[in-house]
C-alpha cells in the first residue's frame, strides 16, 4: 500500500494507524501480559515529541524483546509509526487512527448490504457515489478535532511553491 501511495502521490507521509498496531500486538502476546504490553505501546504515541516517542518505542522493544522477539522486530522496522509526530500536535490523535475511515468504511457496507442485490456494477459505482457526495456534503463545514487549531500550521507546511 506505501508503494503505492508513493507512486501516485510522490511527497505524501504514510502514518501506519497505531490502533490498529495495538490490537495486533495484543493478539500475539499472552492473556497475562496483555494489559501491561498495551500500556507500554501506549507511551510510544502519547509522547510529548518524535524524540521522546522513539525512545519509547526502543525502551518498548528493549523491555520485550526477550518475550516477544517478532513483536518488536515488525516494530522497530516500521517506519511508519512515528510519521504523525511531524505535523501539529493538535492532529496527532486523527493522524495515527484510522477512525474517521473505518466509521465510514462500516457505513458504507452496512448500506450496502441492505441492498438484496445490485442488477450490475455501475448501479452499485452509482449507489456508492451517492454516499460519497452524501457524506462529502454532510461533513463540508465540519472541522475535525485539532484542525482548527492547527489550520495556520498545516497552510505553511503545505504551502505551494509558486516557482515550481
Amino acid at each position: 500500500m506505501v508503494d503505492t501511495i508513493a507512486s501516485v502521490f510522490p511527497k505524501a507521509n504514510f502514518q501506519t494507524c497505531l490502533v490498529h498496531v495495538a490490537r495486533t500486538i495484543s493478539h500475539k502476546v499472552r492473556v497475562e501480559d496483555r494489559a501491561e504490553i498495551c500500556e507500554d505501546f501506549k507511551t510510544v504515541y502519547r509522547a510529548d515529541d518524535q524524540a521522546d516517542g522513539q525512545a519509547a518505542l526502543d525502551m518498548f522493544c528493549s523491555k520485550w524483546n526477550k518475550s516477544y522477539p517478532k513483536v518488536t522486530k515488525s516494530l522497530a522496522s516500521n517506519n511508519h509509526l512515528l510519521t504523525f509526530y511531524q505535523f501539529p500536535k493538535s492532529i496527532w490523535r486523527s493522524i495515527y487512527s484510522t477512525n474517521l475511515i473505518e466509521s465510514f468504511n462500516k457505513q458504507i457496507k452496512k448500506y450496502t448490504k441492505r441492498k438484496e442485490q445490485f442488477p450490475n456494477e455501475e448501479s452499485l459505482e452509482r449507489f456508492l457515489v451517492s454516499q460519497f457526495q452524501d457524506y462529502n456534503q454532510r461533513f463540508l463545514t465540519r472541522c475535525h478535532i485539532g484542525f482548527n487549531q492547527a489550520r495556520a500550521e498545516l497552510a505553511e507546511m503545505f504551502e505551494v511553491n509558486k516557482d515550481q
